[in-house]
């Protein structure tokens, strides 16, 4: 599967352009979302490839997103990456264990995400 189509989920308006620029640097689609809510409506309205999700977010937080979509059976098998600050193992084993594929820590290092990405495909 190569993933051309990426929703971005975080807050943070200047992570959401570094990761923007990054992904369309490389040829991917993106879209954001600034909170849960707004992300499960982009899902409604079209089905990413790849999620990239911030854990720390008001609102739902990116667990308990990455948690609802994992468990939803029209969204379970999109990969969802999250991309947070959270840099403890018991984060990073807790994101896993809601459903995400993988985990990787802000500042994102933009050659670790794509060959993240990369994996995925």
């Amino acid at each position: 599967m190569t993933i051309r189509d990426v929703l971005i989920v975080d807050d943070s308006k200047t992570e959401l352009m570094y990761l923007s620029e990054l992904l369309q640097g490389n040829g991917m689609l993106v879209r954001t979302a600034e909170s849960g809510e707004e992300a499960l409506k982009h899902l409604a309205n079209a089905k990413p490839d790849l999620i990239l999700m911030d854990v720390v977010m008001p609102g739902k937080n990116g667990f308990q997103l990455t948690r609802i979509i994992h468990r939803t059976p029209e969204y379970a098998d999109i990969p969802i990456i999250m991309c947070t600050s959270k840099n403890l193992e018991t984060d990073r084993v807790w994101g896993l264990r809601q459903g995400a594929r993988d985990y990787i820590t802000k500042p994102v290092k933009a050659d670790e995400l794509m060959e993240k990405i990369r994996a995925l495909g």
